[in-house]
């Protein structure tokens, strides 16, 4: 037998830490450890949980190097600092599991029904997808748009500037989220109009950020989804990080919306993690997991858009792990 073997195995695949730092931010541990630490009953009295068993998750962080145990006081170290709110990392987004990403995370649970039938795990979790979820719990919805603003707001600069935005006189972002993106490419490009669609509260804040970034007079935001008719007439319409939620029967639907308003004149412009471009193989899984989805490779996408007429003109590295996809019409 190779014990490191099978030791590394069994770290690999065991959930002890994984469940105890999701825990540890779900109670918010961190931002409760002050200088002076905490002992085991205080935390416990805090957040009204059993003090024994906190005091066994409170070991365990030590063990693992999160926080430091000294004259029965816990404080966090420099690792368990970054799962403080002042942190300002992202990781709280993804790892509390009352959040919309860390509920999804936990859907794992249920990874052979996925491999088993090729259908999100998710619905198997909870008894509705993702986005029913969301839609109808709105501290799911604004835990999402944080995530994905958050996510967006690393790479929309460099969106905004490695590709030609200037050629378009109006473009329209589809599920364009609270407006990160537009608005990078609008303060980059003045002579640029646009506007975006998502769903009502989605878009009433994205409203609110065009206006504080000075842009109401070129940024509109229009409630709706992208399974419904979108504005017709732009030059272009952006897809940021969506056809990968949705399986294909899905993805055709949304370029059908898009291809119809876009007319014979307007571009695609896909921006996605590609396969072989940036999309890891667990981010992949994840999109099967939580969504039915899947990160596709170009030929993926050219495929799916062939079925709606439309051909690749360009492909632009836009920012990290993000390629751009331009799609015109072929007839």
């Amino acid at each position: 037998m190779d014990d490191v073997k099978i030791r590394k195995l069994r770290g690999m695949a065991g959930l002890a830490t994984p469940m105890a730092l999701r825990v540890a931010v779900t109670l918010r541990l961190a931002d409760r450890l002050s200088s002076d630490g905490a002992t085991a009953a205080d935390l416990a009295a805090q957040t009204g949980t059993n003090r024994t068993a906190m005091a066994r998750l409170l070991d365990h962080l030590v063990t693992v190097g999160v926080l430091d145990l000294t004259d029965d006081r816990y404080r966090t170290t420099a690792l368990g600092d970054e799962l403080r709110e002042d942190a300002d990392n992202g990781l709280l987004d993804e790892l509390d599991i009352t959040s919309a990403i860390g509920r999804a995370e936990l859907a794992f649970v249920e990874l052979r029904h996925t491999v088993e039938t090729g259908r999100a795990g998710y619905p198997q979790r909870y008894g509705k997808d993702f986005w029913a979820d969301a839609a109808t719990t709105p501290a799911l919805q604004r835990s999402f748009d944080a995530k994905m603003t958050r996510r967006f707001r690393e790479h929309a600069p460099a969106i905004a500037r490695r590709f030609d935005w200037s050629r378009f006189g109006t473009i329209v972002d589809v599920g364009g989220g609270q407006g990160t993106v537009l608005s990078a490419i609008l303060r980059a490009h003045p002579a640029v109009h646009g506007r975006l669609v998502d769903l009502a509260p989605t878009a009433a804040q994205a409203t609110r950020e065009f206006s504080a970034a000075g842009l109401d007079g070129r940024a509109q935001a229009i409630a709706g989804n992208f399974f419904e008719p979108l504005p017709e007439g732009a030059d272009a319409y952006i897809l940021s990080d969506i056809l990968h939620d949705w399986d294909d029967e899905h993805a055709h639907q949304i370029l059908a919306r898009c291809t119809h308003a876009a007319g014979s004149d307007g571009v695609i412009l896909v921006i996605e993690p590609v396969r072989g471009h940036g999309a890891d193989t667990a981010i992949d899984l994840s999109m099967l997991v939580f969504f039915g989805g899947r990160e596709r490779s170009i030929d993926e996408l050219c495929e799916l858009a062939a079925g709606h007429d439309l051909g690749l003109v360009s492909t632009s590295p836009v920012a990290d792990g993000r390629t751009l996809l331009e799609f015109a019409a072929t007839t």
